[in-house]
């Protein structure tokens, strides 16, 4: 909800040394790594509810009926001329975030994904700097359990590899890859298909042993304003479920982990972001930032689906626990194009486009890893309340590399769905359809069945002093401002290639080594 009108008032009996906005992937690994300091005083504030004590949350198969529900804030895209207009992007209303809310595949970023984003200006953040930064993670993060290996999902795997000529992976994480099939790993526990989200496995243990008086959580709370004294961040004000609205102020710093979408958001409402967009909505500006909301990336993908010859085993994890990952051109420095396998029928775009859901089916949803194109988050409004334009600009970079590559995955998938041992289970292609062959139809097609696997990053991108539209420098401080930082996967100067989940949380870890100590290696220029 909004903030009413009138002034916020400061919480005289807490003045903590850090407030961190938004519970997530990245601010639940800094709240508990600051909290481990007895002597630092900690105010995590989160805009939904706990996880704690819900099924609906807490297990991994339940993951599909959380997209559009109670926990999610549900984002429109904006009118997309080469694109689908109609995607929802799931941002999740909970504690933990979306780490809460997907799937849980975990890959740790490739090291061409980290020393893309060092050649970007992000030094510090090369490969080697970030390898040590996967072992903290505290989540148990495991191989699909045979128990959960569905047969049909086990057939895909090995047509796959012989199809697309690449080998058979077991665990993905424990070597760099530029291709392979197989499944993932996912954190979660095997033995009940409880998460291990971030909130699961950095906050529940102390929340129900109780031993970090000094992390105070404020859960349902909404922050919608920061508080700047000049040049310096000084807190936030927030707007508790009951109405109440109060001004957090913290005597260290700020740290913003809202994501992709809420953080530039926050920061466009106090006044932080491209002049001009500011001033013709009427919002005051306090700090001309050029690049908040700006290098929109997302991981766009097509499907195609399949009716089976009937009912496939249930057994699953989540219902897309193997994949692919092709490298087509030897000069990329990892896999550029990738294939969830989905063992359901996932046809909401199809059936839009006219197309019917078979009574039994499975999906391949060609994927690309590296796309070319590049959006923008704006607001349309100066009240908080109204939810930002979110402007992928899907399909518009200048080659068509981002088109042409979800064509390419379309024609692989049918090679796979006639290769043994899967091309026993399928029946027939219900979409795009055997009659559709063109190039300019696929592409017609790919693109307008296109969706999102929710994974929007960079709208205040890192990079280097000399870059006029990085939001924070290598140390995460907002550039030209004192006393704030931002943690989450807006930050990405680039998209990894693999799921990103991983990253943000190794971004958490290492945002928490740079709040603690200072001296944590990165570029120091402002």
């Amino acid at each position: 909800m909004p903030p009413s009108s009138g002034t916020t008032r400061p919480d005289p009996t807490a003045t903590p040394d850090y407030v961190i906005v938004g519970g997530g992937t990245a601010g639940s690994v800094i709240a508990s790594r600051l909290a481990e300091d007895p002597s630092v005083t900690v105010v995590l504030v989160e805009g939904g509810p706990s996880d704690i004590d819900r099924p609906d949350v807490l297990t991994l198969r339940r993951w599909l009926g959380l997209l559009g529900g109670e926990l999610d804030y549900d984002y429109p895209t904006t009118e997309q001329p080469r694109g689908n207009s109609h995607i929802r992007h799931s941002r999740a209303r909970v504690l933990g975030g979306c780490s809460s809310h997907n799937t849980l595949i975990s890959f740790k970023p490739l090291p061409g994904d980290w020393d893309e984003w060092a050649e970007a200006g992000a030094t510090g953040w090369d490969a080697a700097a970030m390898e040590p930064y996967f072992g903290r993670l505290r989540n148990n993060i495991v191989a699909v359990d045979e128990k959960d290996r569905n047969a049909i999902a086990r057939d895909f795997v090995e047509a796959a590899r012989e199809a697309a000529g690449v080998p058979r992976v077991e665990g993905f994480n424990e070597r760099p890859f530029h291709e392979g099939a197989g499944f993932f790993d996912l954190a979660y526990h095997p033995e009940t298909n409880k998460r291990s989200s971030a909130s699961v496995a950095y906050l529940h243990p102390h929340i129900e042993a109780g031993d970090r008086p000094n992390l105070r959580i404020l859960l349902e709370t909404w922050a919608y304003r920061l508080e700047l004294d000049g040049t310096r961040a000084t807190g936030v004000h927030v707007r508790a479920a009951d109405g109440t609205e109060t001004l957090l102020r913290a005597r260290r710093e700020v740290v913003v982990c809202a994501g992709a979408v809420d953080t530039p958001r926050l920061l466009l409402h106090s006044g932080i972001g491209p002049r001009g967009d500011l001033e013709a909505l009427g919002i005051p500006v306090v700090h001309d930032l050029p690049g908040v909301g700006e290098n929109l990336l997302d991981h766009p993908e097509s499907v195609i689906v399949w009716e089976t010859h009937g009912p496939i085993p249930e057994n699953s994890a989540m219902d897309s626990d193997a994949g692919l990952f092709v490298r087509r051109d030897p000069a990329s420095r990892g896999p550029d194009l990738m294939f969830h396998f989905y063992q359901i029928p996932f046809t909401d775009n199809p059936e839009r486009l006219g197309y019917e859901k078979p009574p039994h089916g499975v999906s391949m949803t060609p994927n690309i890893p590296k796309p070319r194109s590049r959006g923008r988050l704006y607001l349309t409004s100066a009240d908080p309340a109204v939810k930002p334009a979110l402007d992928f600009r899907y399909f518009t970079d200048e080659d068509d590399y981002d088109g042409r590559t979800l064509v390419d995955g379309i024609r692989l998938a049918r090679e796979i769905a006639q290769t043994e041992p899967l091309a026993r289970w399928l029946k027939r292609e219900v979409a795009p359809g055997p009659e559709i062959t063109g190039d300019e139809e696929l592409g017609e097609y790919a693109r307008r069945a296109a969706h999102t696997v929710y994974h929007p990053a960079g709208t205040c991108r890192m990079g280097a002093a000399d870059d006029p539209l990085a939001v924070v420098d290598p140390q995460l401080r907002i550039r030209g401002l004192d006393g704030i930082r931002i943690a989450d996967a807006s930050v990405f100067p680039t998209m990894t290639a693999v799921n990103p989940m991983i990253g943000v949380l190794m971004v958490g870890e290492k945002a928490a080594e740079l709040l603690a100590d200072p001296t944590t290696p990165g570029d120091d220029t402002r």
